[in-house]
């Protein structure tokens, strides 16, 4: 008896044609539980790791990959800062800004903002905020013309759009002989922006650093100066370098620090759900085993037959594993190719679903982010093909043993 023999019977039992198309219909079922369990996880592990790259990028788009501050919230002097970040070769470009809070106010509608000043070039050069702009230019923020670049969710609540003013209201009041009143200045829409992530579109707003300090009243004095750096996993060391080269004492940050509870829960998502899935394809496949259970018990007299003409116990062992393989192979391939497939149309495929039943799936008022991303990596799709072809072949062990014990004068004897 050779090996090519046992293969070829393993492959019969899995498409029997004849009286057992119940063992092959049985083997099919197991074959579309791998093939489906396979496929989401891919999918989920995609989603998540899409999910993970849209927000450090737009985070990271808004945040900057480091900043320096002054420990009063001012740093007076920032060129020499500034000039200590261009001498360092992996800083990338550095822009100052002038942050605080404001309470902006259309013609019949108000919200609250987070209120920067920047420079325009500079600040494009840091995070590519033009990119993002729908409607105007960020260069349209020049110094002394009070213009203010909204996000589209804020426009939206302000009700207003390019060349409509809204007037900006600080907390920080001027004495009058009529009491305390609050700082205003009226200024112009010149631009609306979308990074796609709702609590930047709704709740920052970008003016010309220069009308941002007499605002602010920061008589030349910056909050702080935001880095690129051109190694994004070293921030933290880079930003460090830039301090103490500029000699004085300053706050330090990086978006590692600054949003680590995000990526963190993304993690720590990831792996649970990695689990819980896996458990999935565990079931999935040791349905092998009650579907192999069930062809032994089926092909009793067969097995007899073959002992009787010299099969020996280890062929017959290698024939239902043979089966069982089969089964885990072909549903692993079915679920990796599905699974593949969704995962790299899945933008498409949810912006059709939404299109045609005119639905949201992620509301971006709830999540972070309004779109539901993929990214697949072919480390996940090897190892959860690797864990899948594993657990077939573990489900076959069992059954085959049964097998392999038959004994034939046993399984004749009512023949």
């Amino acid at each position: 008896m050779s090996a090519p023999y046992e293969f070829w019977i393993g492959r019969r039992y899995v498409r029997s044609r004849s009286s057992n198309r119940f063992v092959s219909l049985i083997s099919t079922i197991s074959m579309l539980g791998i093939a489906i369990a396979v496929a989401v996880l891919i999918i989920v592990l995609s989603v998540v790791n899409g999910f993970e790259r849209e927000l450090r990028d737009r985070l990271l788009a808004m945040s900057a990959h480091a900043t320096i501050e002054g420990l009063d919230g001012r740093i007076e002097g920032w060129s020499g800062l500034e000039a200590a970040a261009a001498k360092n070769p992996r800083v990338r470009a550095a822009a100052p800004y002038v942050d605080g809070q404001a309470l902006l106010v259309s013609s019949a509608h108000l919200s609250g903002a987070e209120l920067r000043g920047v420079d325009p070039v500079a600040e494009d050069a840091v995070t590519g905020i033009g990119a993002t702009m729908v409607a105007g230019r960020l260069d349209g923020l020049a110094p002394d013309s009070f213009h203010i670049v909204l996000g589209v969710e804020l426009a939206k609540a302000l009700h207003v759009g390019v060349g409509d003013k809204v007037t900006v209201t600080l907390a920080q009041g001027i004495v009058t002989p009529a009491g305390v009143m609050p700082r205003s200045k009226r200024f112009v829409v010149s631009g609306l922006y979308r990074v796609g992530m709702y609590e930047f579109d709704r709740r920052l707003a970008f003016i010309n650093i220069q009308d941002a300090q007499r605002l602010f009243r920061m008589r030349g004095a910056v909050t702080g100066i935001r880095l690129a750096v051109t190694e994004l996993f070293q921030a933290y060391a880079i930003v460090r370098e830039v301090a103490n080269d500029y000699g004085k004492a300053v706050l330090v940050s990086d978006w590692t620090r600054r949003h680590v509870n995000f990526f963190r829960s993304i993690q720590i998502t990831k792996s649970i759900l990695f689990v819980i899935l896996l458990l999935v394809v565990a079931v999935a496949a040791f349905n092998i085993v009650s579907t192999l259970v069930m062809v032994v018990k089926d092909k009793q007299s067969d097995i007899a037959i073959l002992r009787t003409v010299g099969a020996r116990p280890s062929g017959i062992l290698r024939i239902f594993v043979t089966q069982g393989s089969v089964i885990g192979l072909v549903g692993t391939l079915v679920g990796v190719l599905v699974g593949v497939l969704l995962a790299v149309n899945l933008e498409s495929i949810v912006s059709v679903v939404e299109s045609v039943f005119h639905v949201k799936l992620l509301a971006p008022d709830v999540y972070f982010i309004s779109d539901l991303p993929s990214e697949l990596r072919l480390g996940d799709v090897i190892r959860i093909a690797s864990i899948a072809l594993i657990l077939a072949l573990a489900s076959t062990v069992y059954p085959a043993w049964v097998a392999a014990r038959t004994a034939p004068a046993e399984a004749l004897r009512y023949e």
